[in-house]
């Protein structure tokens, strides 16, 4: 990693560009995974098969396989001027923004933080925090899929030293993530008998806890 950290310095321009395309072509996957994963986790007994690999790329309107051409991040989506090639209906901005959006926090953090495990612990939490903020306003939903692991590696990156803080830390920064939601969500159903926010958001809290 040391290599790559000199390269960084020395050719920033170039490093720069390459964390773009890098977080573009991640961008597009999130796209998949936002789109997927809450129909997944909703979808009863013997509806079709669906998961982040299977079927391959459709377009949402008319369900018709999307060509690789029209797949590119971002420019496919100003090639094609905003519109399916199969159907010509708009497609949603959103695909274009977090593609775009996740290049922009890749350079971010490439030009914040030392390539290796930090870079790599800093834009896998950032990616799961873009695709979970966008999820969040779609569905209102926090998938446990994401806010476990999310977790996880923050207490794990703590354990090896990845992420400036201590283990201990981490733990205790977990635990009262969790609970002071927890606290809020049972004074609030105790006061009003009805739910204020989901568990998720418990998680989610943890997890920041632990990274921080």
């Amino acid at each position: 990693m040391t290599l790559l950290a000199a390269f960084s310095l020395q050719f920033p321009l170039i490093w720069g560009g390459f964390l773009f395309i890098f977080g573009l072509c991640f961008g597009s996957f999130f796209n998949v995974v936002i789109y997927r994963l809450p129909l997944m986790l909703m979808a009863e007994e013997g509806k079709e098969r669906l998961s982040l690999s299977f079927p391959p790329s459709f377009c949402p309107q008319c369900r018709q396989p999307v060509a690789w051409r029209d797949n590119v991040p971002l420019f496919s989506f100003l090639l094609l001027k905003g519109r399916s090639r199969c159907c010509a209906r708009p497609i949603s901005r959103r695909y274009p923004l977090t593609e775009l959006f996740c290049g922009l926090l890749f350079v971010l953090a490439g030009y914040l933080l030392t390539p290796g495990f930090a870079l790599l612990g800093g834009l896998g939490l950032l990616s799961t925090l873009l695709v979970l903020a966008i999820i969040d306003a779609r569905t209102q939903l926090l998938p446990d899929r994401l806010t476990l692991p999310l977790l996880w590696l923050g207490l794990v990156g703590a354990a090896l030293g990845w992420t400036g803080t201590t283990l201990p830390a981490a733990v205790w920064g977990a635990v009262a993530g969790y609970l002071s939601l927890w606290t809020v969500y049972w004074a609030f159903k105790l006061a009003t008998g009805k739910e204020g926010m989901g568990y998720g958001d418990f998680k989610l809290l943890a997890a920041l806890g632990a990274w921080f």
